[in-house]
């Protein structure tokens, strides 16, 4: 499959440029109706034919194994989860906190890196957050910072400027300094290849519905085998542990132990559908074309405006504007979707290899006014 086949399957895309797959990825047909397909058989054929929870638990393992063979890990290091958000939440509250505890996070974390860390601060957990610069860690700086931490989360890809951390080397400091290292990877899958055990991290979340291209609902935790060994969710419930209805319960082994009850499977059978079309078109073919759009787009924007690298290696591109807001509209009415980011003041275009080097034309074409 080509770009531009993945492309004609997407309904969203037909009509206008839509450049906003950092937030939102549209679906083509054929995962929306994987999901469809299920649902009818799990609500129409299976109460009657089966058992709902054997076929639910059958496509949570199929799902298990698809993701685990796509990032790099082992099935049991992989957990089911609704988002990202879920899956730092999933960690934040396995860890044993007491005050005095160290978290700390970047400026540029995600409200998903950010707001279960302030509900740690409000029971005596100490917050640091990093200043950076341009969307960048400035290394020294960080050592310092993670000393003595406990915790330390970061994310893979900015999405406030669309760069790329040294994630391995970041690790590696988390490290060396005893910390837990969780990395927020979001804006990594489908865009870029995605090997966890070359990142070292204890724990990765991300989800599929940005450039994978799959459903809400849809997000994955792993977490490093003997880590999860040590980590003890609060959320509990008869898919995190062992028999449940042994007394006392047991957690499951590895990171199934982050799920907890009846979920609806339908996001996941999606995410598998999303996953294998991706690998079709092959994530590097991906990876490349995102990086030439985004560097064309780039190149016609004044070099003071632009808030993300002059040369992209991501498809996020942060572009200063006076009135982000009324420029996001503006651009709404010529059929063109991106988004206002809380910071910096700006604009941001989310160029996938499903869009064309017309659409990213014809965004730079309505910016002109801007400058």
């Amino acid at each position: 499959m080509t770009p531009r086949e993945l492309r004609a399957d997407v309904p969203a895309l037909q009509e206008g440029v839509y450049l906003n797959h950092g937030a939102h990825g549209p679906s083509p047909r054929y995962v929306v109706d994987a999901a469809t397909a299920f649902l009818r058989d799990h609500e129409y054929d299976v109460p009657v034919h089966g058992d709902p929870y054997e076929r639910a638990f059958a496509e949570f393992d199929r799902t298990r194994e698809r993701v685990a063979s796509f990032v790099g890990a082992d099935p049991d290091e992989i957990a089911l989860t609704e988002s990202t958000t879920a899956g730092i939440n999933a960690i934040a509250g396995s860890l044993d906190w007491g005050p005095g505890d160290v978290v700390v996070r970047t400026d540029l974390e995600h409200p998903a890196g950010v707001l279960p860390w302030e509900r740690l601060e409000a029971e005596g957990v100490e917050v640091r957050v990093l200043g950076t610069e341009n969307g960048r860690v400035d290394i020294d700086a960080y050592t310092d910072a993670v000393a003595d931490a406990d915790l330390v989360c970061f994310s893979a890809i900015t999405w406030t400027h669309g760069t790329r951390l040294p994630v391995t080397e970041l690790v590696d400091i988390a490290h060396e300094a005893g910390a837990f290292a969780l990395v927020d990877a979001v804006q990594v899958p489908g865009q870029q290849p995605l090997d966890v055990t070359e990142w070292g991290a204890d724990a990765v979340a991300a989800a599929g519905h940005k450039w994978l291209l799959g459903l809400w609902g849809g997000g994955f935790l792993y977490v490093n085998r003997d880590a999860a060994e040590a980590l003890e969710p609060r959320t509990i419930g008869y898919r995190s542990v062992e028999k449940p209805t042994a007394s006392p319960f047991t957690f499951a082994p590895g990171a199934r132990r982050f799920e907890v009850g009846s979920a609806n499977p339908a996001p996941h059978v999606a995410l598998r559908e999303a996953i294998d079309a991706v690998d079709e078109v092959g994530v590097g073919r991906i990876h490349d074309r995102i990086r030439d759009l985004a560097r064309r787009l780039a190149d016609g924007v004044p070099e003071e405006r632009l808030h993300s690298p002059a040369r992209p290696t991501t498809g996020l591109v942060t572009i200063g504007v006076d009135d982000p807001s009324a420029t996001v509209a503006r651009l709404a009415e010529l059929g063109i979707v991106v988004r206002d980011l809380p910071h910096p003041e700006a604009i941001r275009a989310s160029v996938h290899a499903v869009n064309t080097a017309q659409e990213v034309d014809r965004l730079l074409d309505a910016l002109a006014t801007e400058w």
